[in-house]
């Protein structure tokens, strides 16, 4: 029986590479491939992490809901169908729950293996414990016949994203079944010369909370025709490895296992989900990711009030002691240029000129600082922070209304008037460029996003702010992505969402920094023997970094900001900036580089990803896969992220330019259509 389904998938496989060594074939038995994943989900958080990546990286999805009132049923029609007298898939990959999600037609789950105690001793006769909230019910045992026929018909290939406690022909009983917080995996080398060569090796899963599990998996045996991806080390058997994610080619078709759940990090998911999507689709769909981290320090050559530990408050407020500000000086300016140097990575400096243009108090005064930072300038980028970092909303009540906005005699809200804007921020760029800056007049970022909505104070953006920015030309406007998740038109400017790093204004040492985080959030180490650096550096650092890399991992590419006096005296924001840029190259080759884009670039993706999300939503765009070419018509002007093999070409009318480029061994990118053929045909190598 096995030497049978070995044979009978080594046909198909032979069948799917002389398909693929004729790219060109269009003949009426060549199906139509619709570029779009099927997503049958089960509310749990496996589905749910690759889908996120899916939406992400803009791959059109059809999700279906399992136990969702009234969802397709999924039967021959839906899957597959004709077009132009030629065959249908609507679908180019599935990912289905795995365990829980669908039945095996002789009553197995699929994708399931054997269930084990928590301590991972064998076999037992209990179910391990079920991650990721409450399941719908399982796709019956007529959805998942007319799954594996349509795979089987078209060579379509499927993940199943957790593979959990069942009995399962891919698997062998499980060599271990336990937690695998703070464990490290690692890539096979079939993986590396497979869909996870981006990778370096190491798959780290977290351990944020010891009381707690936060990853559960098996480490498997590998059964016949089961090629392991991503293994890890038995515990108790040094020798001995499990796989935790691997590829099972039987009965003519090909599914990706994968039997660890992360309810409560998706770092793992994350780390894997390219290498995932990749195998899925054959490494031809649209969508494309490319990783970057931009860090925009606020408040350059300006000052920040101080934290005090003692009083639980910060200085300048009513009943706080007076301490004195925060401010970088000239070592902390070559210490940022030399730091940026060693990494190869360049902050981007919010500065606001009209500290600098005060009269120093002292030799070392704002003067003689800004100096030593405008002496440095190439060594970062700038930004425009207003002149004097005012704040551009609503004028403040006084007192116990200061978190209100002020009202006039006819009970009108005061708003910070245009003028005042405008003026904010002429005079910060006329103040850069006369000390030959490379300032954009283009990019703002006003003193915590002021002048943008902030409720409950401020529920409305100022109504005077979209006028100042199209008078001094400003198209990319910062904004607080707590508040304004999504990049959104204010006038003629578009937001950028910012991610916090976590660190305080007022924090110039790792002590305020440790002491406000307790305080504000009631959670967090202040140390071992109330050491405030050792809570710094082993419990905040690791977790700041941890949700930045998650950021990034996740293809967002909105930028992360801390503060000048992060930069100043512990200089306590380079811990987190070089875990963050270590723990990047330390998972990732170097043909996965880590971009370092600057506001403008940014927004236009952003922008870009916004149109073509909307299209996708809309039902504006048509995709498919025809033999070796590959077909898309979109809206005129909307462009097109695509990802295919190293060597793919676009088929213009004047010849042909090859699409992308390379980036985790395949060419990535964004196109447009061909103006004469109003589509996008790509011809796949």
């Amino acid at each position: 029986m096995v030497r049978s389904r070995r044979l009978a998938a080594a046909c198909a496989l032979a069948a799917a590479l002389s398909f693929a060594a004729v790219p060109n074939a269009r003949t009426a038995d060549t199906p139509r491939v619709d570029l779009r994943v099927l997503v049958v989900d089960d509310g749990g958080e496996p589905v749910a992490a690759i889908a996120e990546h899916l939406a992400a990286i803009g791959t059109p999805v059809t999700a279906v809901r399992l136990g969702e009132r009234g969802r397709p049923r999924i039967d021959a029609e839906f899957l597959a169908g004709a077009e132009e007298g030629r065959p249908r898939a609507r679908y180019q990959a599935v990912v289905v729950p795995g365990g829980g999600g669908a039945r095996e037609p002789g009553g197995g789950v699929a994708g399931a293996v054997p269930a084990v105690a928590a301590g991972g001793r064998g076999p037992v006769g209990a179910a391990a414990p079920v991650l990721g909230g409450a399941r719908a019910p399982a796709l019956g045992r007529a959805e998942t016949a007319a799954l594996a026929a349509y795979e089987r018909r078209f060579g379509i290939r499927q993940v199943d994203a957790h593979a959990a406690a069942g009995p399962h022909p891919a698997l062998g009983a499980p060599a271990w079944s336990g937690r695998l917080d703070g464990r490290t995996a690692r890539v096979t080398p079939a993986g590396r010369a497979g869909p996870f060569g981006y990778l370096a090796g190491p798959v780290p899963f977290a351990d944020l909370d010891p009381r707690a599990a936060e990853t559960y998996g098996r480490l498997v045996r590998p059964g016949p025709d089961f090629t392991p991806y991503v293994d890890a080390a038995v515990p108790g058997k040094p020798r001995a490895r499990g796989a935790l994610v691997g590829e099972y080619a039987d009965d003519g078709r090909r599914r990706l296992l994968v039997t660890f759940g992360a309810p409560g990090d998706r770092l793992a998911y994350r780390l894997l989900a390219r290498g995932i999507v990749d195998w899925a689709t054959g490494g031809v769909h649209l969508g494309a990711a490319r990783y970057g981290f931009a860090v925009q320090v606020d408040g350059v050559l300006g000052r920040d009030a101080r934290w005090d530990p003692d009083g639980d408050c910060t200085s300048g407020t009513p009943g706080c002691a007076d301490l004195p500000p925060i401010r970088m000086n000239r070592g902390d300016a070559a210490y940022a240029r030399d730091w940026s140097a060693r990494r190869d990575f360049t902050l981007d400096l919010v500065y606001s000129g009209g500290a600098a243009a005060r009269p120093p108090r002292a030799p070392g005064g704002a003067r003689a600082r800004a100096a030593r930072r405008i002496t440095d300038r190439e060594a970062f980028r700038w930004i425009n922070g207003t002149y004097d970092r005012a704040p551009l909303g609503c004028v403040r009540g006084r007192g116990g209304d200061a978190a209100r906005c002020a009202r006039d005699a006819a009970g009108e809200v005061r708003w910070t008037p245009e003028r005042r804007i405008a003026l904010q921020i002429e005079e910060n760029v006329r103040w850069g460029r006369a000390r030959n800056l490379p300032v954009r007049r283009d990019e703002l970022v006003t003193a915590e996003h002021t002048g943008l909505a902030a409720p409950p104070g401020q529920p409305l953006d100022n109504p005077d702010l979209a006028p100042a920015l199209g008078t001094t030309g400003v198209r990319w406007l910062a904004a607080d992505r707590a508040r304004d998740p999504l990049s959104r038109r204010v006038g003629t400017a578009s937001t950028v969402p910012r991610y916090g790093l976590g660190l305080f204004a007022g924090a110039g040492t790792e002590r305020e920094q440790i002491d406000a985080h307790a305080y504000r959030y009631g959670e967090g180490s202040r140390g071992e023997d109330g050491d405030p650096a050792g809570g710094y550096r082993s419990y905040l650092v690791p977790r700041a970094a941890r949700a930045a890399l998650g950021h990034v991992l996740a293809a967002d590419p909105a930028p992360h900001h801390l503060h000048q006096s992060n930069l100043a005296e512990d200089r306590i924001a380079y811990p987190l900036l070089d875990r963050v840029l270590t723990d990047y190259r330390r998972l990732f080759t170097p043909g996965t580089p880590l971009g370092n884009p600057r506001p403008r670039a940014i927004a236009r993706d952003l922008q870009r990803r916004a149109v073509w999300a909307e299209a996708v939503r809309n039902g504006k765009v048509t995709a498919y896969r025809v033999g070796g070419t590959v077909t898309v018509r979109a809206p005129a002007g909307v462009e097109v992220p695509v990802t295919a093999p190293p060597g793919t070409r676009q088929r213009f009318s004047r010849g042909d330019a090859e699409v992308g480029r390379p980036y985790a061994g395949r060419a990535a990118g964004w196109t447009r259509a061909d103006p004469v053929r109003e589509r996008v045909v790509l011809r796949l190598p």
